[in-house]
């Protein structure tokens, strides 16, 4: 028996008619939507922006799928690569009913769809690709790469439901997409859901034709089925073969996705890695559109990317233009007051299972809290600062296994990292759940299993593309990696910084769990792995986004990073990124004090202090090295000025030093000065580059007597030690810098320089002789253990 009826055909190639025909709209008129006249200039947008190219094959998939919900009752989401077909999805949203739920004054009428067409890409309008503001959109597609990693981090947990996520030719030439396609190896069929990509080939790029529509149909089919898919072929441009065509491979992947998952979910047997399906799906660029424009071809070719009739106002263009619109009958597809006819209108599904209306894609509505295990019970049991040596992130890895374990129930956490959990020292969440793993293995393997809920691939662009598409799902998780190669994921960040911004003003999309990273084996303890493994630049990349969206964090010990780690798994719609050593070192505070030292964000540590309430000199210190040389520098300088009084001041919230007006974090004037003082230098000891604290400061009373050091792309294979002198981050020059700058301390300037020179060749000497630090830098220990309190600002 066909897929389609005769009727059911006729009545979805309206639809998709439809559908194009709203498409054809948005990009061009702003008057005149049922084309009741002819079509004039007063009624074409003077700028033209948009996609046409993707478009019609775009809704052409979203029409049958839609017939699929129906007839199989699927819950199902729409994740689109090419998110320059923004107005199809518009468009479908609209003749679906979800769009105007959503927004009210875009009503189903004549009305409605002249402000349809008008808003998009206009002055505060909508945009051009699929956005933040599409319903049933997680993915913007603006730029290419992730939509598979997107879908199929929806699709994890989530065992109802199915992701049909299209990836254009121009996408799958992208590295991201390429790896992508693994993400199969990582779907278990009885606790997750099923992604069904579709493989949208119509030949182009923006002005290049694309590899994989070019290569031979029998290579295309052999590189997916390497990839582990069972490839599903249509191609062709006459739409009612077209129709049958696709009608019968969507029902044969729907049928074969739910014998792999019937199989799963009843065998109790063991779970062989399926072959799950896909579509590749053969369309003309551009097609219905127009064939020809002044005499050289559109459709089918990369001229029918964007907009294929550049000047419609031009008296044959229009012509040309008036004549495509008119092709998709609209007055037959609409009645008189614009309403869609009601057999068409009665084609998609209803209520949430229309995909602009599923809660999967608008993941705050289904946001459960995490039961979070009290972190204080974990705490490392610091009596005094400085007595007690830990490895920060294995502490934290404890803590995380309960994190994990609670989560278990409700399956809405997991951990994901390339190929680093174990690295940083959080392997302890084995214990609670190990790492998913469909193929075989082998004797010599460890903590890997098909029920595993830890996510490892070497690519961490599909780490943070599982993570984003669990998160916009409505679940929690934590992104793992090496602080230098966080770096590669820094347009994804940009993007969903992006729509965090954006979501954050759309009423109707709830806020969803906080994007949250802990890089660890950063750059002041990658002195063994060399230069290529130093580089703590993603802090600078991360604060140029809209302090309502990020926060960072620097935690000085095992017990802060505890407390800031419960934190940002509590919080929602932020980007967390928190830099913790996972090196043996030492711990500075017990849990209540440094919970209210990471509430208050950034405080002086009296303890620490010579003279915390009337100083000659601040040395602040941000990050888990630098506060361990400021403290040194703070015992050398005793020595050598023991009358000096020092305050030390300890940053864990980097975003309290913006002024309260740039940052919800940032202090007041007055509570950074009560820290800082008006007048006296600062030595800032500083985990990344020096510039990030002068921009976070510029404008407080006494940034120009700020004196930072950091990084300075300084690096290479050495001792721990050394990379701190190579980057003038040692506690030799933090003393030094403080003599420079006390006035009082003027004439013992000659003298400290000279030690300041003696201590360093004793150092290059001893390190370039044996190969390790000095021993008075290895045994260094704090002397001063005077408990005390520290005081803040408080955070909100």
């Amino acid at each position: 028996m066909p897929a389609l009826s005769d009727d059911l055909l006729r009545r979805m190639h309206d639809y998709w008619c439809a559908a194009n025909y709203l498409t054809v709209g948005q990009i061009y008129l702003c008057d005149n939507p049922l084309l009741e006249e002819p079509l004039a200039d007063a009624h074409i947008k003077q700028r033209l922006l948009g996609h046409w190219g993707t478009t019609a094959g775009l809704n052409f998939i979203y029409t049958h799928l839609n017939r699929a919900i129906r007839q199989y009752d699927l819950d199902m989401i729409y994740v689109i690569g090419p998110g320059h077909g923004g107005p199809g999805l518009v468009a479908h949203t609209y003749l679906e009913g979800s769009y105007t739920e959503v927004y009210p004054h875009i009503s189903r009428d004549r009305a409605g769809l002249r402000q349809l067409f008008r808003q998009f890409s206009w002055p505060y309008g909508v945009p051009s690709h699929v956005a933040p503001e599409t319903p049933g959109s997680i993915h913007e597609g603006g730029e290419l790469g992730y939509a598979l990693s997107h879908a199929y981090g929806a699709a994890f947990d989530n065992p109802g439901l199915i992701v049909s996520c299209v990836v254009g030719d121009g996408e799958a030439e992208t590295g991201p997409a390429a790896t992508g396609w693994h993400s199969n190896k990582f779907i278990n069929p009885l606790r997750d859901g099923a992604v069904l990509p579709i493989l949208h080939l119509n030949g182009y790029k923006i002005a290049n034709p694309t590899v994989l529509a070019r290569i031979p149909e029998r290579e295309l089919i052999q590189l997916f089925s390497g990839y582990g898919h069972a490839p599903i072929v249509v191609a062709g441009d006459d739409p009612t073969t077209m129709h049958r065509a696709f009608a019968a491979a969507l029902d044969k992947a729907i049928r074969a996705i739910g014998r792999i998952q019937r199989s799963a979910r009843t065998g109790g047997g063991p779970l062989p890695r399926p072959r799950w399906p896909m579509i590749i799906l053969r369309t003309p660029k551009g097609w219905t559109g127009p064939k020809a424009v002044d005499g050289l071809p559109v459709e089918g070719t990369w001229r029918a990317h964007q907009v294929p009739l550049p000047r419609p106002r031009d008296a044959a263009q229009r012509k040309v233009l008036e004549d495509w619109l008119r092709s998709y009958r609209p007055h037959e597809l609409f009645d008189r007051d614009g309403r869609l006819r009601d057999d068409l209108a009665a084609l998609p599904p209803t209520g949430r299972r229309r995909m602009g209306a599923n809660p999967h894609a608008n993941g705050g509505e289904l946001l459960q809290p995490l039961d979070l295990p009290d972190f204080r019970a974990y705490a490392l049991d610091v009596r005094q600062p400085g007595q007690l040596e830990a490895e920060a992130t294995r502490v934290l890895g404890q803590w995380l296994r309960e994190v994990m374990a609670r989560s278990l129930p409700q399956a809405n956490f997991r951990l994901f990292g390339p190929d680093e959990t174990a690295s940083n020292r959080l392997d302890a969440v084995y214990a609670a759940s190990v790492k998913t793993w469909m193929e075989e293995t082998l004797p010599t393997d460890v903590d890997l299993a098909p029920d595993g809920r830890v996510m490892e691939i070497l690519s961490e662009h599909q780490c943070q593309g599982w993570l984003e598409g669990y998160l916009l799902t409505g679940r929690h998780g934590l992104f793992n990696c090496y602080e230098a190669f966080i770096h590669i994921v820094d347009s994804m960040v940009n993007q969903h910084a992006k729509w965090l911004k954006v979501t954050r003003k759309l009423n109707w999309r709830p806020p969803i769990a906080s994007l949250n990273y802990l890089l660890s084996s950063h750059v002041w303890r990658q002195d063994h792995n060399g230069f290529s493994h130093q580089d703590p630049g993603f802090i600078d990349h991360v604060i140029n986004k809209k302090s309502e969206v990020v926060r960072v964090y620097l935690p000085p010990d095992a017990n802060c990073l505890l407390s800031v780690a419960d934190h940002c798994l509590r919080s929602r719609h932020y980007i967390n990124v928190i830099i913790a050593g996972k090196q043996p070192a030492w711990q500075w505070l017990d849990m209540e004090t440094a919970v209210r030292h990471c509430t208050a964000g950034a405080g002086i540590w009296d303890w620490a202090s010579s003279a915390a309430e009337d100083p000659e000199v601040v040395m602040a210190c941000a990050g888990d090295v630098p506060t361990m040389e400021t403290l040194a520098a703070v015992m050398l300088l005793r020595e050598y000025v023991p009358d000096l009084r020092v305050r030390v001041v300890n940053v864990v919230d980097l975003m309290v030093l913006e002024p309260v007006g740039e940052h919800p974090h940032g202090m007041s004037d007055d509570q950074f000065d009560r820290l800082f003082t008006r007048d006296k230098p600062v030595i800032f000891a500083f985990h990344g580059y020096p510039t990030v604290i002068h921009k976070l400061t510029y404008r407080r009373h006494n940034h120009d007597n700020f004196h930072v050091r950091g990084y300075r792309e300084e690096g290479t294979t050495t001792t721990p030690f050394d990379m701190l002198v190579l980057n003038n981050l040692d506690r030799f020059q933090l003393a030094l810098d403080v003599i420079l700058r006390v006035p009082r301390l003027a004439p013992l300037r000659e003298a400290a320089v000279q030690r300041y020179w003696s201590d360093i060749e004793r150092h290059r000497l001893y390190v370039s002789e044996y190969g390790i630090d000095l021993p008075d830098i290895r045994d260094w220990r704090w002397q001063d253990a005077r408990a005390g309190r520290t005081h803040g600002h408080q955070r909100g």
